[in-house]
């Protein structure tokens, strides 16, 4: 079914092809080209992160950093279950096992308050998921890691160009993993970044990427030899994609700022719906500065969510629901547990409905969602089950 109002149209910034046409040009297309490097350096130059290393997706950022993280069989990691699978996935594959921790209602961050009592003599890590582009309480996070000598890997898969008390998502902990997939702000189709913030992980980081080679050194003659010196893969990207995520990144701030703008449109749009208790609408924190990855609605039931995506859908508008909690997957069943009962990831997994956020969607677009969302509502009536949550 073709819809009028797509969920998500991807954004060209315009310079795309000609950088695309130049690595061909310069025939250097393999990887961690001139274009490859000239990402990296801008990531670095932004954000601050110690290292930026290109990947081919996020799911290859987070894996060397799960590696970077010497897990292994029984150590645990903990994480929310409200995720894509990859945050689980690179642990698991390991043989660690993902931890579940609840989220919080009003970001769908993991819950801060509940990290330290889920930690056990097995635990490893720490995987916040900054859902949506807004940050999750690092400080908090952080200072439970140090306490008790954690690693923590930021999740920003949704966050390049997120802060947090003047830091960026992806720069807090010791490593963080980037997106760049098709449906993300800054996007090549397929790709990501692995942020090295602690030097001395920078040397094996650059080797487990390497296909666990020790090439870069050899390149640079710091060893006289180039050899297989660890177990790593081949995650470094086609020089095509970055030379495609150049012309995304010189355009972020733009990118960035009529996502925000669309963001706040649609705040604006519902604002009386959510304090009469009709919806609820996502929260960024004091001292967060989201990215506007998508947004989000919570209506009052799993029933009133499907009957809204019906009602949408009926109109030729797409808005989709997320994701199924790990848990209750048949592989989180085989392969993680659950720290605890996680009764704000069952209530808001059935509830959030997310609607169309790309940059090209346009103020009468918008308008439309906007008012068949408020004209469901008004038929729905006021007075129906979960009210006032």
């Amino acid at each position: 079914m073709s819809y009028r109002i797509p969920f998500n149209k991807p954004f060209f910034a315009g310079r795309e092809l000609e950088y695309i046409a130049q690595a061909v040009a310069d025939g250097d297309m393999s990887g961690n080209g001139p274009f490859t490097r000239r990402c990296a350096a801008m990531l670095e130059h932004r954000f601050a992160v110690g290292r930026a290393l290109l990947t081919p997706s996020c799911t290859a950022a987070l894996e060397m950093a799960a590696m970077l993280c010497d897990l292994g069989p029984g150590d645990e990691v903990l994480m929310p279950s409200y995720t894509f699978v990859s945050t689980a996935s690179a642990v698991a594959r390991l043989g660690a096992v993902p931890v579940f921790v609840d989220i919080r209602r009003d970001t769908l961050n993991i819950d801060e308050s509940r990290i330290e009592s889920a930690i056990t003599s097995r635990t490893k890590a720490i995987m916040p998921v900054h859902y949506a582009g807004v940050p999750c309480e690092m400080d908090t996070i952080m200072q439970v890691a140090a306490a008790h000598d954690l690693k923590v890997i930021e999740d920003a898969a949704q966050a390049v160009d997120s802060w947090y008390r003047g830091r960026a998502a992806g720069s807090i902990g010791d490593l963080g993993a980037f997106s760049f997939h098709e449906t993300k702000n800054v996007m090549c189709g397929e790709g990501g970044a692995l942020c090295v913030n602690v030097p001395t992980l920078v040397q094996r980081a650059e080797i487990l990427r390497d296909k666990g080679t020790n090439r870069k050194q050899f390149m640079l003659g710091e060893v006289g030899k180039y050899t297989w010196v660890d177990l790593g893969s081949s995650y470094v990207p086609s020089e095509i994609c970055s030379a495609f995520l150049h012309a995304q990144l010189e355009a972020i701030e733009t990118i960035s700022a009529r996502r925000r703008a669309l963001h706040a449109s649609y705040r604006s749009g519902f604002a009386d719906l959510c304090d009469d208790g009709q919806l609820q609408l996502p929260t960024v924190p004091a001292g967060c500065v989201d990215n506007a990855h998508l947004f989000w609605i919570a209506l009052r039931d799993r029933a009133t969510r499907d009957a809204l995506i019906a009602h949408l859908g009926s109109k030729g508008i797409l808005a989709v629901f997320h994701y199924v909690p790990l848990h209750d997957s048949p592989m989180g069943g085989k392969l993680c547990r659950a720290a605890g009962p996680l009764p704000v990831t069952h209530e808001m997994s059935g509830r959030l409905l997310r609607l169309p956020m790309f940059f090209e969607l346009t103020v009468s677009q918008q308008q439309e969602v906007i008012d068949e969302v408020r004209l469901f509502l008004s038929r729905r009536g006021k007075n129906g089950p979960g009210a006032g949550r």
